[in-house]
């Protein structure tokens, strides 16, 4: 068996990005080096034939995944999986987090000027958010971030994919900081 059919038969099994190393781990003959040959000589395969699948690299792996403009199609059967939605303020807590991370939940309330105890909950229960780090402030606060999940779901491939903050129609961008508030409390 070829190298590239080796690495497509794993990807396609997988319902996880994979990295080199880990698919490298199917056979004996197979090094880093080697997927990575595979993989972009899969990538020229794909792209040439017009395939309805490409390779995505996604949250520091490469996954087989179908072509964007092929979702009309899909969203028409049941069998096909869906991503779960999440609710607005479930999505604006997300993003607060994502881009001002790491992020204790008082400042992701401050930035959203409500409550945000069971968005971060439900964040967490989905597995896109997770705590990564204690603040310094009183308490030591718990400080958020994005997980793999959350890079999975949204399909980046590392935090340098999201949008720029410029670019959003509401701004993100690192205001007045929130330690005092946080002092405040106590």
């Amino acid at each position: 068996m070829n190298d590239a059919s080796i690495v497509e038969a794993i990807l396609f099994a997988s319902d996880a990005p994979l990295t080199p190393g880990d698919i490298a781990r199917a056979d004996e003959t197979l090094d880093e080096d080697r997927v990575e040959a595979a993989l972009a000589a899969l990538r020229a395969d794909y792209d040439r034939s017009g395939r309805a699948f490409e390779l995505r690299e996604v949250a520091d792996g490469v996954q087989l995944m179908t072509r964007p403009e092929f979702a009309p199609y899909l969203e028409r059967f049941d069998t096909v999986p869906r991503t779960s939605r999440l609710s607005g303020p479930a999505l604006e807590a997300l993003a607060i987090v994502a881009y001002r991370q790491p992020i204790s939940r008082i400042e992701v309330e401050y930035v959203r000027g409500v409550n945000s105890t069971g968005v971060i909950r439900t964040l967490i229960e989905r597995g896109l958010v997770e705590g990564v780090a204690r603040g310094e402030g009183v308490g030591r606060p718990v400080l958020y971030g994005t997980t793999s999940r959350f890079m999975e779901h949204f399909g980046f491939a590392s935090l340098e994919d999201l949008p720029r903050p410029e670019d959003l129609p509401v701004v993100l961008r690192e205001s007045e900081t929130t330690s005092d508030l946080e002092n405040e409390e106590a």
